[in-house]
């Protein structure tokens, strides 16, 4: 077999869109890079392919954006939802490596983040969906069937999808790889219209009470999402940014948040300092406690033996007395 450790074609540049408040998506396509790999007649017609991306001249992707891959035979994605920090343009790099000649594959992807033409969506529903992984729904028909039912239970117009994040990335626990358990997902949806009596009930003080005693909640409205999809509607989250006050939103100074300044500029000549008391304090003091306790422990084994060979002659004369 043979083995090739250089870079062999890159691809044409790929230029794509984001958007403010709405999730991005992006699919590596494995069948897109492969056909750049050599062919040789040893290797498979399927090899596995796993990829690497990361921000023009930086090791890792930008904060909104993630990589998943569930195993090097299935499809790659890139996903987040940027913010209005992250408008402009950024480049992203993306490696693919073929795992059994050791071939790669880049290429360059410019995506252009501007702002939602409608603006922030005010009011957004956060599910937690039990029974998916989170690559699972990225496709864009998984994502239809997640809105049609929350559009049964939230009537409204402009259903938008903010975010799709893993529940292992909000502190969830790995399952364990039984039963067929998913690792569990959050999803945000908004809309401009405000929350309807079925999406609130549910964290209504009777259902919370019910939660803290480990309950589902009752919700009267059906439940459009089963059994396709299980929510946990313990763990529903709803926000409002309407009730949002951004003049109380004020900075306080104190730990952990260093107040605007000048760089710090460190001083030019230290002043010289001896470390022969701190060597001593460190290494020596040790040493002599450790001599102490040898010396003292030597004492107590080989000079404080009285008594030690007239017990065999004791044992001799009871054993005579008795016989």
């Amino acid at each position: 077999m043979g083995v090739c450790g250089f870079l062999e074609a890159s691809l044409p540049l790929l230029q794509l869109h984001a958007v403010v408040g709405e999730i991005f998506i992006h699919e590596l396509e494995r069948d897109g890079f492969r056909e750049y790999f050599t062919d040789q007649p040893e290797v498979p017609f399927d090899p596995p392919i796993t990829f690497h991306a990361n921000l023009l001249d930086h090791p890792d992707l930008p904060q909104w954006l993630r990589y998943i891959q569930r195993t090097p035979f299935q499809t790659g994605y890139l996903y987040g939802s940027a913010t209005d920090e992250e408008v402009g343009t950024q480049t992203i790099e993306v490696t693919a490596y073929n795992r059994y000649t050791y071939e790669t594959v880049r290429q360059t992807m410019l995506i252009s983040i501007v702002t939602s033409p409608v603006g922030e969506m005010p009011y957004q529903a956060d599910f937690f969906v039990k029974n998916w992984n989170v690559e699972e729904v990225l496709p864009t028909d998984v994502q239809e069937l997640f809105q049609q039912a929350v559009d049964s239970m939230w009537e409204q117009e402009g259903l938008v999808v903010v975010n799709i994040s893993s529940a292992l990335d909000r502190g969830g626990r790995v399952p364990l790889p039984i039963e067929n358990r998913k690792e569990g997902i959050y999803i945000k949806v908004g809309s401009k219209d405000p929350f309807t009596e079925c999406l609130t009930e549910a964290k209504s003080p009777e259902n919370r009470y019910r939660c803290k005693l480990e309950q589902q909640p009752v919700i009267t409205c059906y439940d459009s999402f089963s059994p396709r999809f299980k929510v946990d509607w313990c763990n529903l989250t709803l926000i409002d940014l309407t009730d949002v006050n951004t003049t109380e939103m004020v900075i306080v100074y104190g730990d952990g948040v260093l107040e605007p300044g000048p760089e710090f500029n460190p001083p030019e000549d230290a002043p010289d300092r001896l470390f022969f008391t701190d060597f001593l304090l460190t290494f020596l003091l040790p040493l002599i406690l450790g001599i102490l306790l040898c010396l003292i422990l030597a004492y107590i084994m080989c000079c404080r033996r009285e008594g030690v060979k007239a017990i065999p002659e004791k044992i001799s004369q009871k054993l005579a007395f008795t016989s």
